[in-house]
């Protein structure tokens, strides 16, 4: 099942990836699905077993750029279709299980080439999702469709953050990006 079309409606935060600017992070949406590609991906599964770490369903990471954790199979062709290098590969920045990224801060040091990932159980991380321009490359050519773009989710975000500012009488809220 590839990311659900209204991510994150009926998800609720489950931890943030912060970046060490001290300013952003993202968060990860829970809860995971077992029932998903990287699950039934063979060299997902034989890379977690060489790592000797259990499997285990991890939600989707960031908010108006996310990838569905439990879909991504490391393919990286989103890392390599985004001109502005919003996405990472974690583990080549921390070498540690993915369920233990969340809630870590990253430099965004990782590598943002397609080849570079440190094995099958890496996965793509939007530590820049704040660099987004919008423009879609990485939602077509990811394989199992993990990746879902959207800036309306700003909503999302800014709720779980409680920062939202619902402003009356149609006046816009000046921090929404068109």
């Amino acid at each position: 099942m590839p990311i659900a079309e209204d991510y994150p409606k009926g998800l609720k935060p489950i931890g943030k990836i912060m970046h060490s600017d001290g300013e952003h992070y993202h968060w990860v949406w829970g809860p995971g699905r077992s029932k998903a590609e990287a699950f039934d991906s063979d060299v997902v599964k034989a890379a977690y077993k060489a790592h000797g770490e259990k499997q285990v369903p991890l939600g989707g990471s960031g908010t108006m750029v996310a990838v569905d954790w439990d879909s991504c199979v490391a393919d990286g062709a989103c890392i390599e279709a985004c001109p502005v290098q919003v996405f990472q590969w974690y583990r080549t920045e921390k070498d540690i299980p993915a369920i233990k990224a969340i809630n870590e801060t990253f430099a965004g040091t990782g590598s943002t080439v397609k080849e570079e990932r440190k094995d099958f159980s890496d996965k793509a991380d939007p530590i820049r999702e704040h660099d987004c321009i919008w423009c879609m490359a990485c939602v077509s050519v990811c394989p199992p469709l993990a990746v879902k773009v959207d800036q309306s989710n700003l909503e999302y975000h800014e709720k779980a953050a409680g920062t939202y500012q619902k402003l009356g009488s149609g006046q816009e809220n000046p921090h929404a990006h068109h």
